[in-house]
């Protein structure tokens, strides 16, 4: 693994707008450090953990590693090639690749938040179940990902056509660019249509345009003001 999963790493022109949009979901805050120069908020239900960048470059899935130039030299062994190698004591390290669909991976020596207390209340969105990302060659990329830890499951239909990417506290779902272009947040609920009804009746507005194949009532799209998709899938979390 290149490490512990610390956040997904977003990119946002207005921080102010993404984290209200957020917090209209039931997601909180958790307090951030200074290690970046830039504008950077942190938002969580306490499972998913979103890293909000004011800076386009930043975007990614981040990691933390406590020895990276260990991990450097290992990920280059495995074959990896690093876009990014700065393990230098006086800087604030950090590596970065690009898995074969072009996803750009980070990691970094140190967190940049601390860990906000769980409110009693959940978020809106329900069980966050993984993040999918459109791939052209399911075989090659569960193959890269399984190089890093990740362990490949097989394919499902349920709730909706891809392969699990499963790891310690963080999954993948690989599916095929034809269902979804961009990259989604995915939350599953078996009581997911409630949910959507009870999002709309407080002035949510979804996307209309649903993925291939999914039906709308039980599923729901929605789109962050940075541009995000988030997928709410009527399944078993």
């Amino acid at each position: 693994m290149p490490g512990r999963f610390h956040e997904i790493s977003i990119a946002t022109t207005d921080i102010r707008a993404s984290v209200e949009f957020y917090e209209g979901l039931g997601f909180w805050q958790a307090p951030t450090g200074d290690a970046w120069p830039h504008p950077y908020g942190v938002i969580t239900d306490g499972r998913l953990v979103l890293g909000l960048h004011q800076a386009p470059q930043l975007a990614a899935l981040t990691f933390v590693h406590p020895e990276l130039a260990q991990l450097a030299d290992t990920l280059v062994a495995d074959g990896v090639e690093l876009a990014l190698r700065r393990t230098d004591p006086e800087q604030f390290n950090q590596l970065e690749f690009v898995d074969p669909d072009g996803q750009r991976v980070r990691v970094v020596a140190a967190r940049t938040f601390s860990p906000a207390d769980a409110p009693e209340r959940a978020s809106a969105c329900g069980y966050f179940a993984h993040y999918a990302l459109p791939v052209r060659d399911p075989a090659v990329t569960a193959a890269f990902w399984e190089r890093l830890g990740f362990v490949a499951m097989p394919e499902t239909a349920d709730p909706y056509p891809h392969q699990d990417l499963t790891s310690d506290g963080f999954d993948l779902g690989l599916h095929s660019p034809r269902l979804l272009p961009a990259p989604a947040l995915v939350f599953c609920e078996e009581d997911m249509a409630r949910r959507i009804a009870d999002l709309k009746q407080a002035g949510v507005v979804f996307e209309r345009d649903l993925p291939r194949g999914l039906a709308a009532g039980g599923h729901a799209l929605l789109a962050a003001p940075e541009g995000t998709l988030l997928l709410l899938l009527t399944g078993t979390p």
